[in-house]
């Protein structure tokens, strides 16, 4: 470029009077959005009693500062057009005052682009330009680009405050028509807190995301808490809506390389950035991360082009079939039904993808999140049948191919247990649950979540363990089945051919104070079915449990059962037991040879065909 054209647009250099006085009555005027709020221009908008300012129609794809006044929006001067409803637009959009377009990110560019949304001016907040005349959108690459070209009237807002960031964010200094210089801070936002119980729904999560995952992050406590639980993981990839101080932090922490994306492979992706001065600071020149418009980011297709997508929705409500109450109004920025779907979409197109709701088990008032119907709430997401999962701080329900029923079971066993006996009622009265379903109300206090763990045996065999739940009913139903009849023999020393919802319920619903019952499942995090289970029982008034395992056919010799074996024995000198006592068929040698690899002196008593071993735990 010649010297003396870089110092061209310094000529454009206006007072934001003289931008305004260029607009007339009738126009729309393209706003920056959000986080880029051209604050200065819309400001001395709001402020200016200029006769031009008549019948003046704003389009702002998403509404977060409170520049945009309502007090201006009850006059006939501005109505406001805006894509999304929560935030500070949720009220007036309520009201009247602010028309909502129903559409999907994605699509925007689309509708300006074909005039459906018509544009005539343009105010966009941009960085200082470079030397070679180029300003970059900084923190907010949406549909700017497609609003100027349709502007006939291009004003360009510098502010030395916003980061040049990489991607598709540049624009000669020469496609504007005037310049106003901006000397505000931009919409910064402090970290938001993090509480145990979001830190532990945040674990939960984290538990289920595998290395190599690409993840779409958003704003709030339970994403603020997500990534300091994934600092373990390895080769994540980020594809995301906002780009937050988390997600600076997560990638700082090494535990993301972009490596295992397929489309802009070795950089996070995103559309808009969401944080702190610090934040800003850090994705100046930061090639680590890449700015594209919401065409691409929020596109289905594009984000189906990774594999291993997981995409993570805080949730506001959720009930027993598994229908989800997105957060609603005020403040929230986060879930909208448009943007929900476009990364629901994408993960379901994904292989391997994850589509996972996450809440508290409560809401600040204590009332239960996890109710028999969200019917009639806001913002809700109806479509149960493609939820994957639901995660709380008890754990993780997953629904993917369960009936309405198990999917109840499943969901009350994330509730807080003081909720649970309500939800199992309310759950029978609906003919959700079975009317003879048992519940033990105080064997939901003492739940032994820290009993989760994960091992590979031979062969390359990853198992879950963690302890038994009532929602595991259907699991073990369908393990007995698959057992041979000699197998079930050597289990319950009796040919038994059935096992009905009436046994199995029995064996599914324990005290936890009395017993432990492990199980191992084996799949995709979520998904996994029980191909084992072993479990003690307390003798009364005896500091000893009886001990027994059943292992699928399928993966019996590899090491399982002497792995739970060892599990149930530190379990138990836990609990304070001494020993454990088992009965074993003379035939049942592999068996006998678990109890011999299990590290305890054994004494064996043979009779009629059956030993029976006393185990006492060495001091």
């Amino acid at each position: 470029m010649h010297p003396k054209k870089k110092e061209d647009w310094k000529k454009k250099i206006v007072k934001p009077e003289q931008a305004i006085s260029k607009i007339v009555p009738g126009m729309s005027i393209y706003l920056s959005t959000g986080f880029a709020e051209p604050g200065t221009l819309i400001r001395h908008l709001m402020m200016s009693d200029s006769s031009n300012l008549q019948d003046l129609e704003l389009i702002q794809l998403v509404s977060i500062g409170d520049i945009v006044a309502e007090n201006e929006l009850r006059s006939s001067k501005f109505r406001l057009k805006t894509f999304f409803s929560g935030w500070v637009a949720s009220d007036a959009i309520t009201q009247g005052r602010v028309d909502l377009i129903p559409s999907r990110f994605s699509n925007i560019p689309k509708l300006i682009e074909s005039e459906m949304i018509h544009v005539d001016a343009a105010f966009i907040q941009v960085s200082p330009p470079n030397r070679a005349g180029y300003c970059s959108m900084g923190i907010a690459v949406d549909a700017a680009r497609e609003a100027m070209d349709k502007a006939t009237l291009k004003v360009a807002e510098i502010n030395e405050k916003i980061p040049l960031t990489y991607g598709d964010t540049f624009i000669p200094m020469t496609d504007f028509d005037m310049v106003v210089i901006s000397d505000e801070a931009p919409i910064w936002y402090d970290r938001f807190p993090k509480d145990e119980t979001y830190d532990q729904v945040a674990a939960n999560i984290a538990s289920e995301i595998d290395d190599e995952s690409c993840i779409a992050f958003s704003i709030g406590p339970i994403f603020e808490a997500l990534a300091d639980h994934l600092r373990h993981k390895h080769h994540l990839g980020i594809h995301s809506p906002f780009f937050t101080d988390s997600l600076m932090e997560l990638v700082e922490s090494g535990a993301v390389s972009n490596r295992y994306k397929e489309i802009f492979r070795g950089k996070s992706l995103a559309s808009y950035a969401f944080g702190t001065p610090e934040l800003m600071d850090w994705l100046n020149r930061n090639p680590l991360v890449e700015f594209q418009g919401i065409e691409k980011v929020f596109n289905p297709l594009q984000i189906g082009r990774n594999p291993k997508f997981v995409a993570v929705f805080p949730a506001r409500k959720v009930d027993l079939s598994g229908r989800a109450a997105l957060p609603y109004g005020k403040g929230n920025i986060t879930a909208g039904q448009a943007e929900t779907m476009s990364f629901f979409n994408g993960a379901e197109l994904s292989e391997g993808g994850q589509k996972i709701f996450a809440l508290p088990s409560r809401n600040r008032k204590g009332e239960s999140n996890l109710l028999l119907s969200v019917e009639g709430f806001p913002n809700l997401f109806g479509l149960s049948e493609v939820i994957d999962m639901v995660i709380t701080e008890y754990g993780t329900a997953s629904l993917v191919g369960r009936t309405i029923r198990e999917r109840a079971q499943a969901l009350i066993d994330i509730a807080h247990p003081d909720d649970r006996p309500k939800l199992v009622e309310e759950a029978k009265e609906a003919r959700i649950l079975y009317k003879d379903q048992i519940f033990l109300a105080k064997s939901a206090l003492f739940y032994p979540s820290e009993i989760d763990t994960k091992e590979t045996f031979k062969n390359g065999v990853t198992v879950r363990f963690r302890a038994i739940k009532p929602s595991d009913e259907e699991g073990m139903r369908r393990l007995f089945y698959r057992f041979s009849d000699k197998a079930v023999y050597y289990r319950y020393f009796s040919p038994i051919k059935t096992m009905p919802h009436e046994k199995m319920q029995q064996y599914v619903n324990v005290d936890y104070k009395k017993v432990m019952s492990i199980v191992g499942l084996k799949g995709d995090p979520g998904k996994g079915r029980i191909i084992a289970e072993a479990r003690y029982v307390q003798h009364k008034n005896h500091p000893y449990g009886d001990v027994a395992f059943v292992v699928d056919e399928e993966y019996q010799g590899i090491g399982m059962a002497t792995f739970m074996y060892k599990m149930l024995i530190r379990l138990a000198r836990e609990k304070g037991l001494q020993g454990f006592t088992a009965d074993v068929l003379a035939s049942n040698k592999s068996m006998m040879k678990v109890f011999e690899k299990g590290g305890e002196v054994v004494n064996a008593k043979l009779e009629h065909g059956v030993y029976q071993l006393t185990i006492r735990f060495n001091q």
